[in-house]
């Protein structure tokens, strides 16, 4: 039966979006040099033209030259469809890529949005209340506790705030009593050292000469034996 209908062939899998885009930008490569031998070729024919008289041989040259601007003129439109066709491949693989990460973008929000299902269920709105009221009742009754500390022991209840409010008032009478002289209140300003000279009466040091008592400072010098002693000018004069 094999020899007869043969072997069914396996079917080649179809090119891809890539690879037909790079056959033909190979294509595209191709007809690209042959248009760059082909403006080589016009330009040599260009010379030629300048070089030689008008006549027969020009016209011959001219008409070689036309024959390869018009095989470049095919291979430009050839180009031309190449790229055209180059660029609606990419629109299509660009097109196919957008689908795909489309498809990576929902598989990845399926999945999350089942995992946050799946927390929600263990998270309950009334519960969050419920511990923000309980939350909330022990703030109060630590303000509580911490007033109830921190109250003082020695201040009475009974105080009356017009009487603390006059005995303040005298106060700042007494202050601006003390701070007419210097500008500043006498319990502010600084110590002042005592004089231990002026408590103490301590005497004078001595000078250089003892000082003459009273008493004797009209008496006469007097010399060795008693009598009053005689100047030295007097006894040389």
């Amino acid at each position: 039966m094999r020899r007869v209908f043969g072997v069914k062939k396996d079917k080649e899998p179809p090119p891809s979006v890539q690879d037909a885009s790079d056959r033909i930008n190979k294509r595209g490569e191709t007809v690209d040099e042959k248009i760059k031998k082909l403006d080589a070729e016009l330009a040599r024919y260009r010379e030629q033209i300048k070089k030689t008289r008008p006549g027969p041989a020009q016209e011959a040259v001219k008409a070689r030259a036309m024959r390869v601007l018009k095989q470049k003129k095919m291979y430009e439109g050839q180009r031309d469809m190449l790229y055209n066709q180059t660029f609606n491949l990419d629109q299509v693989a660009f097109a196919a890529e957008g689908i795909k990460d489309a498809q990576q973008t929902m598989s990845a929000l399926k999945s999350a949005n089942k995992e946050l299902k799946g927390m929600m269920k263990t998270v309950k709105i009334q519960d969050i209340d419920n511990l923000q009221d309980e939350m909330m009742d022990l703030m109060d009754v630590s303000n509580e506790i911490q007033e109830s500390l921190g109250r003082s022991y020695n201040v009475p209840d009974d105080i009356d705030e017009d009487e603390l409010m006059g005995e303040l008032d005298a106060l700042e009478a007494d202050m601006g009593f003390e701070t007419e002289g210097d500008g500043v209140p006498s319990y502010l300003q600084p110590d002042r050292e005592p004089d231990l000279e002026s408590e103490l009466n301590l005497p004078s040091a001595p000078s250089g000469h003892a000082p003459v008592p009273a008493g004797r400072a009209n008496v006469q010098a007097e010399d060795e034996l008693g009598l009053p002693a005689v100047p030295r000018a007097s006894l040389r004069g």
